[in-house]
């Protein structure tokens, strides 16, 4: 895009800042004091880009896994510009009492977002936290309720509502009503599986604590590539494809056509290998009613995508036109044969070529990390709430859960979204709480008044 058009775009302050240069003038003078809690692929993604976006300083570290740890540390002192190597914790709760965060980042899986994010809030800090906010319902609604008693800044990792190409999408297509009425709203995944279904139980590695990494959740056995990034296969750390996947395209869904909670949400699931030990669904659909619009997600771990473009993705259908939008493109097909227009994921390689060599690293998403970072930032200046506010993380969360929710239970979930449960349904709401492993303390238990 042209530089001129883009600012013009509604993506607001967070995008404009992220095409400033290094460090945007509003941000240049202040020194904020950052945590990070789960030193991994996207914690150091999201910490590396926050370094590209203000002069940080990275004051603390925490991991369960010290090998980890201590290179996240080597890395981060190599790139800050004060150079010094940041504190190493072992315990986010060691972290969090030296009180001396503004910032604290949780990328840890799924079921350990919940008690660092609100004990980071305690402590005084704005929080940024991975998608989804919770491993349970309960969990979002406790965050949500302490961000507001406390007044904190909390941004949610759905940085979907910070892409540019989308950020035009929404803004020149959507909102400009090149759409017309949108009769039905399809989110997909068709990535092939690549996961081994059946890993072996095996001794965890010396660095690993894995009493602490397990936390909350029930204790299971260590399995080969469960750690870092294997958890996803097992429904006691997260939620499947729904909690990793669908929510993305949920929530961009819901802030292109501004939606509020869906009103029922019904699902059907197969395990299509019932021996494995993974025991998340290889092929799930999910309808959200909105009332006069439906929301349907699928996903398949069989078979190749229909479309290579748009593996992972939504497909918009208006009266006017077609919107396809994933984190890679979009494309827009008028319905009466007039001129398309697509664009792709903007890559800022020449601006931050560090990009072009860090090992791990989404180039596609890299802009969109820096804008989404950015907005949080000025955020955290103004007190203003952010794009993906904790709430709105919530909204989208919650319903990706209740699409699970409703597959074991086998019925649609009738949402009362002002009162958080299901109406007439107790054995459904009995769902929306996890229970936890002692002595962990589940936060609906904790919320203060």
């Amino acid at each position: 895009m042209q530089r001129r058009a883009f600012l013009k775009t509604g993506g607001g302050v967070a995008l404009a800042l992220s095409g400033l240069g290094r460090f945007a003038p509003a941000l240049a003078d202040e020194r904020v004091r950052v945590g990070l809690v789960g030193t991994g692929w996207y914690g150091k993604s999201t910490l590396f880009r926050l370094l590209q976006v203000a002069p940080v300083e990275v004051v603390s570290l925490c991991d369960v896994d010290s090998a980890m740890l201590e290179d996240a540390a080597a890395r981060v002192a190599a790139r800050q510009t004060s150079k010094r190597r940041p504190r190493t914790y072992g315990d986010y709760r060691k972290m969090l009492a030296e009180r001396d965060l503004d910032v604290v980042l949780v990328s840890t899986p799924d079921h350990w977002h919940a008690l660092p994010a609100i004990e980071a809030m305690r402590a005084g800090a704005d929080v940024y936290v991975e998608k989804p906010i919770s491993v349970d319902v309960a969990e979002g609604q406790a965050m949500v309720a302490e961000a507001r008693r406390l007044g904190r800044v909390v941004q949610v990792n759905l940085q979907r509502r910070s892409t540019p190409h989308l950020v035009e999408a929404r803004d020149e297509i959507v909102k400009a009503g090149r759409l017309g009425r949108v009769g039905l709203v399809e989110l997909y995944s068709h990535f092939p599986a690549e996961w081994d279904r059946n890993p072996k139980e095996l001794p965890p590695p010396p660095a690993l604590d894995w009493e602490m990494w397990t936390g909350p959740a029930p204790m299971l056995p260590f399995r080969a590539g469960v750690h870092p990034v294997g958890w996803r296969m097992f429904m006691a750390y997260g939620n499947g494809l729904l909690g990793d996947l669908c929510v993305h395209m949920l929530d961009m869904t819901h802030w292109m056509l501004d939606l509020g909670a869906p009103k029922r949400i019904s699902s059907a699931g197969t395990r299509f290998y019932p021996e494995a030990a993974a025991d998340i669904t290889d092929v799930q659909t999910a309808t959200f009613d909105y009332g006069d619009l439906q929301v349907v997600w699928q996903h398949r771990t069989v078979g190749p995508p229909p479309d290579p473009n748009y593996a992972w993705g939504a497909t918009f259908y208006g009266e006017k036109a077609v919107l396809k939008a994933s984190t890679m493109r979009y494309d827009f097909v008028p319905n009466d044969g007039g001129p398309a227009r697509g664009r792709d994921a903007l890559h800022e390689l020449d601006r931050f070529p560090e990009d072009r060599t860090e090992e791990g690293l989404e180039q596609h998403a890299a802009s969109a990390l820096r804008a989404h970072l950015a907005d949080f930032l000025e955020c955290r200046r103004t007190r203003q709430r952010p794009r993906a506010d904790i709430e709105e993380g919530y909204v989208s969360t919650s319903a990706s859960i209740l699409a699970n929710v409703a597959m074991q239970v086998g019925r649609t979930l009738d949402w009362d979204a002002a009162a958080g449960r299901v109406r007439g349904d107790d054995e459904a709401n009995a769902l929306l709480r996890r229970p936890y492993r002692a002595p962990w303390i589940h936060p609906a238990e904790g919320v203060r008044s």
